[in-house]
């Protein structure tokens, strides 16, 4: 992405005088559109760099492309055929998703899932976390130029997850699985058998992925002390998830909040010590084995029982007037669901707070001073998914 390649008319870039930049450097600067198509983006997303030779000077990052208008279709619809569209937010994750609506719905409705429902939430949401952060991995390698083996690694354990799903829901990634006041159906038989398989093989399978990656002295190299992300700006910028963890803020909603029964399960917060890439990439592995513990005790202790609260009247569902914010611990950080009722079938106001948009606004500050090689890695650090970021 230099000059001196083949530029053709169609080519955005141009030459800047350095006098734009205070005066500050010397001779000329060049300014580069990544996107909307470049594959690291990982969806349709533009990065506008202005670089000093390969050094970043300045970054904006410009999205929009994929605006679907979700939440003006929302408050134009019932509150129940909102939950295939929040599917589409992150389409990594579309059972988490489901939960965070379900949840803040259930709070302005005053509805309470039952015991075995709230055990199936935890475990398909524990499910999406390791398959996100699974993903996450493979991609993140891919971006540095590995572009065979970890990210085959990592789809073929998705794999598993994901026909678990569609075995439960009748979709791989596209669920619509949560209800307001619990879940649409059962467990089918077996289930429960499956999927504790995949839960005992999965220890095997990080450990190998780790021996592959965590140590390797490419990865260390192109990771390590590279877009550090300070606590104090992480915190003011309302970053969360895994990314605040990574620069060792302990906070994570499942704790803080304990929705659902995360009361009942023990497991750890991995914080990390710089906040680089190197640390974002090792908490989600961490996280990963933290999802295996609750994993192990919710297979193990799920109840039988109705999956639905009886007082749960969906055909005719007009909740009483009133506010809320309802939030979860995601795979990529907070997400919520901010409705009010006005007691009529459609939220009066409906909004989403998605993880990889609030995550994405510090991606310039993570990447001044860096190597425009370093950006993609950064980029690839947050864990984006477009369909959140633009809705």
């Amino acid at each position: 992405m230099s000059a001196t390649t083949e530029s053709p008319p169609s080519r955005n870039y141009e030459i800047l005088p350095k006098a734009d930049f205070n005066g500050a450097l010397d001779g000329d600067v060049l300014e580069v559109s990544m996107g909307p198509q470049h594959p690291s983006t990982h969806g349709v997303f533009r990065m506008d760099v202005v670089l000093d030779g390969e050094t970043v000077l300045k970054l904006k990052p410009v999205f929009g492309y994929l605006h679907r208008n979700h939440e003006q279709i929302a408050e134009r619809t019932s509150y129940l055929a909102s939950m295939p569209y929040t599917d589409r937010l992150d389409y990594f994750c579309s059972l988490t998703n489901n939960w965070a609506y379900a949840l803040t719905v259930e709070k302005l409705a005053g509805l309470q899932p039952p015991e075995r429902a709230e055990y199936i939430r935890i475990i398909t949401a524990e499910l999406t976390r390791l398959q996100n952060h699974t993903c996450l991995a493979g991609f993140l390698l891919m971006d540095m130029g590995a572009l065979g083996t970890p990210l085959m690694y990592a789809f073929r354990e998705r794999e598993k997850i994901l026909d678990l799903f569609e075995s439960l829901t009748g979709a791989r990634m596209m669920c619509n699985y949560m209800r307001f006041g619990g879940c649409r159906v059962d467990l089918p038989e077996g289930w429960l058998e499956q999927a504790k398989k995949v839960v005992e093989s999965y220890p095997g399978f990080l450990d190998e992925f780790e021996n592959l990656l965590s140590s390797n002295e490419i990865v260390m190299a192109r990771t390590q002390g590279v877009g550090r992300l300070s606590k104090d700006l992480a915190i003011n910028a309302s970053i969360t998830g895994p990314m605040l963890r990574a620069c060792g803020v302990n906070y994570d909603i499942r704790k803080v909040d304990k929705y659902g029964i995360y009361d009942r399960f023990d497991f750890r917060v991995p914080l990390g010590d710089h906040g680089d890439c190197y640390d974002r990439y090792m908490i989600r592995i961490l996280e990963m084995r933290e999802s295996l513990k609750i994993l192990n005790q919710a297979l193990k202790d799920i109840p039988a029982g109705p999956i639905m609260d009886p007082k749960a009247k969906l055909r005719a569902f007009k909740p009483k007037p009133g506010e809320v914010y309802g939030r979860i611990e995601a795979p990529k950080g907070e997400l919520g669901f901010y409705l009010i009722s006005d007691g009529s079938a459609s939220p009066y106001r409906y909004r989403v707070r998605p993880p990889s948009l609030i995550n994405l606004t510090i991606l310039e500050d993570m990447c001044l001073g860096q190597s425009v090689a370093d950006v993609v890695v950064i980029l690839g650090s947050v864990d984006i998914v477009l369909g959140e970021v633009d809705r």
